[in-house]
């Protein structure tokens, strides 16, 4: 069992949690992910690495409570551990010989993309990072961002954090200025992820998409995140989870993903009735 050192509520949906798992952090990179079970009768979710402390032997999770999976996560607190945390799963970012990179980030998912950017800017590459979300209020890790990068860009749909529009508005002024990226690495919802790589793809820049597609056992066996690759099928947990943007069949995965959306549904009010029933029962 894994101590829970740190918990941080981001905003009113997402929660940081920093782990005790020195094994780990002792191996973890950028990119990879960790399986984490709250209790010994939960499930195993999937979440990739978003920093770690190889001194303190610490490895920090960030995660959007959208499922009863991640709503009893979430009912833990500083002090109590977690059932199992295993990993560091997947292959870590690519990061050698990079000059110039964008990194673009889309609501929870610059989780993911913050420490992509953090290692990037401190091997040396010029970094210009991009981060996407629809207001303000849910707006998580400005200031490691800007702190990590050369360039920062700040969007919002609404307005009401930067400049309004998408993350794909400021990404195209930026190629279109002249920028030259020896790479753009985008992480976020799947349907941004699309559209970022259908800009790219049209100024040919070579680009990396982070995808977490469902996953149960993170080895390969099980076969549920199976993704499209360039007409290949391939395991996001074992040949990923990044991939060329350019040759990933987005419309499959989007579709793919809202499989379990009706049964996620029914086990998010079964646990919020079961929680309700909790509290109802200590008054």
């Amino acid at each position: 069992m894994n101590r829970i050192i740190r918990k941080k509520e981001l905003n009113p949906t997402v929660t940081l949690m920093e782990i005790e798992a020195p094994l780990i952090a002792r191996k973890a990179e950028p990119g990879q992910f960790i399986i984490v079970r709250s209790h010994s009768d939960a499930e195993r979710i999937p979440l990739t690495i978003a920093d770690f402390d190889r001194v303190k032997g610490t490895v920090t999770i960030i995660f959007q409570i959208v499922g009863a999976g991640t709503m009893r996560l979430n009912s833990l607190n500083e002090g109590e551990c977690v059932e199992s945390f295993a990993g560091p799963l997947g292959r870590a970012t690519q990061t050698d010989g990079m000059k110039k990179v964008a990194v673009v980030g889309g609501g929870v998912g610059c989780a993911i993309a913050y420490p992509v950017a953090k290692k990037l800017f401190e091997q040396g590459t010029e970094v210009h990072s991009i981060a996407g979300f629809r207001s303000r209020e849910l707006v998580i890790l400005e200031e490691e961002f800007r702190s990590h990068s050369t360039k920062f860009i700040a969007m919002s749909d609404d307005g009401s954090w930067g400049e309004k529009g998408l993350v794909t508005d400021a990404l195209r002024k930026c190629i279109e200025s002249g920028e030259k990226y020896d790479e753009v690495i985008t992480i976020g919802p799947l349907i941004m992820m699309k559209f970022v790589c259908a800009l790219t793809k049209e100024f040919d820049v070579k680009t990396v998409a982070s995808m977490n597609p469902i996953m149960i056992d993170g080895t390969g066996m099980c076969g549920c995140c199976r993704l499209t690759v360039g007409g290949k099928t391939r395991f996001a947990c074992v040949d990923g989870p990044e991939f060329d943007g350019h040759e990933i069949d987005f419309d499959e995965a989007i579709s793919r993903s809202r499989m379990y959306a009706e049964f996620e549904k029914r086990e998010r009010e079964a646990t919020c009735n079961l929680f309700r029933a909790s509290e109802g029962g200590m008054a």
